[in-house]
């Protein structure tokens, strides 16, 4: 008789202890953590500037310009200059490289397609 209670006991308090274990790893108020909880670092910089409606790391697809003049594809870049490649055609296996500087929109040297350098702060 005394052994069962002894038993029961111990096997009370093992499973009051396991519980206790599982909702401190779980978090006793909210349960498991969000993603953006836990984050830290440049992952939580970058789930803010989203969260605001930014792309501090041009992690989303960029926007669609015509590539005219009053419409050119922006480039964005940290110094005055850089280098650019254009697909003139759709099926064109060839790239076409040449320098965009900064100030107004410049052309494609073979499709005529316009390009225009615009200064982008680090995000860090």
């Amino acid at each position: 008789m005394a052994g069962r209670f002894l038993l029961r006991a111990g096997f009370t308090t093992t499973l009051r202890l396991r519980s206790n274990v599982v909702c401190r790893a779980m978090g006793t108020a909210g349960g498991i953590p969000t993603d953006e909880e836990q984050a830290t670092g440049l992952e939580r910089r970058s789930l803010q500037a989203l969260k605001h409606g930014k792309d501090p790391y041009s992690m989303l697809k960029p926007k669609q310009y015509a590539g005219s003049k009053a419409d050119p594809h922006i480039v964005p870049c940290i110094g005055n200059k850089r280098l650019v490649g254009c697909l003139c055609e759709e099926d064109n296996t060839a790239i076409v490289w040449f320098w965009l500087h900064e100030g107004g929109a410049q052309r494609c040297p073979s499709c005529g397609s316009h390009y225009q350098l615009v200064h982008h702060e680090l995000p860090h």
